[in-house]
């Protein structure tokens, strides 16, 4: 079952796909509480957000932004992410401490990861058994679960395809 952004149920289209029309009415609200505006450069971070197929850091979404003719400034890519963040939209996931990614959250199930510590090389897992973990625990302490985040950190095996 997905969680929208106040941790309450959500149901998600079949083909798992989000429409841009409920997320930016969830944003729009968020700043609207923070008394700020819904600019057209937020409006091109967040569809640059679900276009992105996976996990993204900051700079690489300014510059695809920017690849695409946008003008978008650093600063402005950050607060929006800080302000998507706190809406629920988007979390941050810290596979390192040189960089921070981020991941589109609302709308889909929680992804966990598998991070190698040589190579910062990721990968996404799935696991209903963490799931299920995650629940058992959670009604052992009387915790409505409304999302989690697990990273296993190790060494990747030597992959041919990366010399």
């Amino acid at each position: 079952m997905m969680m929208n952004a106040n941790g309450s149920p959500q149901d998600v289209p079949p083909d798992g796909s989000l429409q841009m029309a409920p997320l930016c009415a969830i944003f729009r609200r968020h700043l609207k509480e923070q008394n700020l505006k819904y600019t057209p450069e937020r409006a091109d971070i967040l569809n640059a957000i679900l276009e992105a197929d996976d996990v993204f850091e900051a700079d690489s979404l300014m510059q695809r932004m920017q690849d695409q003719g946008q003008r978008v400034s650093k600063a402005t890519v950050y607060r929006t992410l800080k302000l998507l963040q706190e809406a629920g939209i988007i979390n941050q996931a810290l596979f390192d401490a040189k960089q921070s990614h981020y991941q589109l959250v609302y709308g889909r199930q929680p992804s966990d990861y598998m991070v190698c510590v040589q190579t910062g090389k990721y990968i996404r897992i799935s696991s209903d058994e963490l799931m299920e973990i995650r629940n058992r625990i959670c009604r052992e302490y009387g915790w409505e679960p409304v999302g989690h985040r697990f990273q296993v950190y190790g060494i990747a095996p030597n992959d041919p395809a990366d010399d």
